[in-house]
């Protein structure tokens, strides 16, 4: 408490003794008990209510134990029902629960985990993949400020994600893994991994690349065939030794029929193979006869060329090449659409070789853009000129209906440099990105798409797109969201189908361990996207002509099902709105694999690895009351004690109103009772 408070508290204790003593005492001349009583009560009603004007303010300590998290963190993926483990990891599960100790020392927390992570204790263990990597970057944005030894209950088999031995820098917690399997050697040999494209091309060979490895300590041989169906399209022998532990075959398919082509790959088993599951591996190609080429065509050097390159060749079927405007006139007519990278003053016989092809166009236009001269060359759209340059950041247009997108984002992607201007459609077009400055959204396009005369076309009012390749990577670890974003624009673009008021998109085949989700949009007869619509699939197993039909969820801009989980086979799919006058149909393949399937024990090294980076200890699923013991007398786990202060105001302390309220009532009474009023 301050110095001037406490000075006015002393000086407000005698100013109130001084008006008790003026009123009872020296001014009635009576020095009776009543009166003294009454002067004390007065004394204090206006030594509290100067008290309150003042306002003083106090500190309050209280003390208050933190206990320390336990988290426990269970592997709920297939691969635990396969390694014979699911009870011991319930048994694991309850003894937890059921620990008086443990309760009484740890808030318990419990979370699952298979290809994403679960805050709950429910096990069913049916997950078809497991991200180890995940949890811990999950838990780390929740436990990093506490105590929170971690139990990590698995089999320590991960199928995807990023290496969880390492994540210790990220998760600043002890971790001590309960290794669910055992350490027992198994002779094995199988398909490790299976390397090849999803598409081929029409009378060409693709390539295949498999690797086999071993796990003995004899020499054995055996036979790798792949068959399609009933045929055997490739055969050769493998022999496998304890010094010789992996071969790699390389060989080429030819690609005679147009459409999904499924083949099995198969080393047939040891006589004394536990798992014969991971002996197989199958895989498809879809055959295509047409493949579309790209030219991206610039007299400049900048990083845009190379970005857009990789985007539209990471799907298979598409080949882009970068030219300047001179070569492209010689080989014009490789090509089924072009990317015009900021026309110059040369541009001029390259508008009229696309427009003598009619071809497809994008164009992207920056500030090295000659727009006097673009402005010329095609009637669609002008710039107005003001030699001045501006930053761009995109925003999307969530009514956007040509076809499906995606948002990426885009509000947070760095942005584009372009013209300072109006830039005026003389065409009907639809805007798929807006132009946003400083958070402030305008009517103007940044990236548009239109159609006329047959010829489609597209605009990008901005140069340094290769920034939002790289932004893509930094939000998403990597470069799919954006390249299949520029691979619907160019899809859009090179087609020359009419458009259509149902368009459904999905691939033609899918891995058994893959999300099956297929999307769909629906527009009026005006092509504007309709959110009211009912949208159902109904999709038909070839084999066994079993029926099913499932309803389409609206998200976002798109209507969305997720058929995962279905089982492996040929599968025929009709899309159909409620009134069932639109409909689309095509054809899909799941192939079967379970990746969960393909482990015979524990991957013990890798977890022991990662406890003893994080400073915690390994234990095997036998050794549950050892864990449980450890962690009560580990002394970095003790429940510590907290102290928080807090200032209280006096005016919060509602006794004092309650006491200013008694004494006057209490005065008023006597004053009453002896005839003072």
């Amino acid at each position: 408490m301050q110095t001037d408070t406490i000075i006015y508290i002393i000086i407000s204790g005698i100013l109130a003794l001084v008006l008790a003593l003026f009123q009872y005492i020296f001014k009635s001349k009576k020095t009776t008990k009543t009166y003294w009583f009454l002067a004390f009560l007065r004394f204090v009603s206006i030594y509290s209510v100067l008290l309150l004007l003042i306002n003083p303010k106090f500190d309050k300590i209280s003390f208050y134990d933190e206990k320390p998290n336990l988290i426990v963190a269970v592997d709920n993926s297939e691969s635990i029902t396969y390694l014979n483990q699911s009870e011991n990891t319930s048994n694991v599960i309850k003894s937890i629960k059921q620990n008086e100790q443990l309760n009484e020392n740890f808030n318990l927390k419990f979370y699952t985990f298979g290809k994403s992570v679960n805050q709950t204790d429910s096990l069913d263990f049916n997950d078809k993949q497991s991200n180890i990597a995940d949890v811990f970057d999950r838990l780390s944005e929740v436990y990093n400020n506490s105590i929170s030894p971690t139990l990590l209950i698995t089999d320590g088999n991960q199928t995807y994600g990023y290496d969880y031995e390492f994540m210790t820098n990220r998760y600043q917690q002890a971790i001590f893994p309960v290794i669910l399997g055992d350490t027992t050697t198994y002779t094995d040999i199988k398909i490790q991994q299976l390397n090849v494209n999803r598409y081929a091309y029409l009378k060409n060979k693709f390539p295949v690349e498999i690797i086999a490895t071993y796990n003995g300590n004899t020499t054995v041989n055996s036979q790798l065939k792949i068959t399609s169906g009933t045929t055997t399209v490739f055969s050769q022998p493998v022999s496998f030794s304890k010094n010789k532990t992996s071969q790699i075959v390389n060989l080429n398919l030819p690609a005679n029929r147009v459409g999904v082509g499924s083949y099995k790959a198969e080393i047939i088993p040891l006589s004394n193979e536990k798992n014969t599951v991971n002996n197989v591996k199958n895989f498809a190609v879809e055959v295509i006869d047409q493949k579309t080429n790209v030219a991206i065509v610039s007299d400049l050097i900048h990083p845009d060329l190379g970005a857009l390159k990789k985007a539209i060749e990471s799907n298979e079927q598409r080949k882009a090449i970068i030219l300047n405007s001179v070569e492209f006139l010689n080989q014009s007519e490789d090509f089924q659409l072009v990317i015009v990278y900021q026309p110059m003053n040369n541009f001029r016989a390259l508008f009229k070789e696309i427009d003598r092809l009619k071809l497809n166009k994008i164009v992207v236009t920056g500030t090295k853009t000659n727009w006097s001269l673009l402005n010329q060359l095609q009637n669609n759209y002008s710039q107005q000129i003001t030699n001045q340059t501006e930053n761009f950041q995109p925003s999307l247009n969530q009514n956007y209906s040509t076809f499906i997108i995606d948002d990426l984002n885009f509000e947070a992607f760095p942005p584009l440099q372009s013209e300072f201007g109006e830039t005026t459609f003389k065409v009907p077009f639809e805007t798929l990105l807006f132009k946003t400055i400083n958070g402030t959204q305008l009517e103007e396009p940044l990236l548009s798409t239109f159609e006329i005369n047959d010829k489609r076309e597209a605009i990008l009012l901005g140069e340094d797109i290769w920034r939002w390749r790289a932004q893509s990577y930094l939000d998403e670890k990597s470069f799919n969201t954006f390249d299949n974003f520029i691979g619907k624009l160019v899809q859009y673009l090179s087609s020359k189908q009419r458009r259509s008021r149902l368009n459904v998109n999905y691939e033609s085949f899918y891995n058994g361990n893959d999300n099956v989700k297929i999307t769909a949009q629906y527009f009026n007869k005006n092509y504007e996207f309709d959110a009211n619509e009912n949208i159902n699939i109904t999709l038909k197993n070839k084999l066994t002509n079993d029926t099913k039909t499932y309803p389409f969820v609206l998200k976002n801009t798109n209507y969305q099902v997720d058929l995962s989980g279905l089982q492996a086979g040929d599968y025929s799919f009709t899309v159909k709105t409620s009134n069932g006058t639109i409909s689309k149909s095509g054809e899909l393949k799941i192939l079967d694999y379970n990746v969960e399937q393909q482990f015979l024990n524990a991957n013990v090294t890798k977890l022991e690895n990662l406890a003893a980076n994080s400073n915690g200890k390994a234990y095997f699923i036998g050794n549950t009351s050892s864990i449980i013991d450890d962690l009560l007398t580990d002394s970095r786990f003790a429940t510590i004690q907290k102290s928080s202060k807090k200032i209280v105001p006096l005016i919060d302390w509602k006794y004092l109103l309650a006491l200013i309220a008694l004494s006057l009532a209490v005065e008023w009474f006597i004053r009453k009772y002896n005839g003072l009023i």
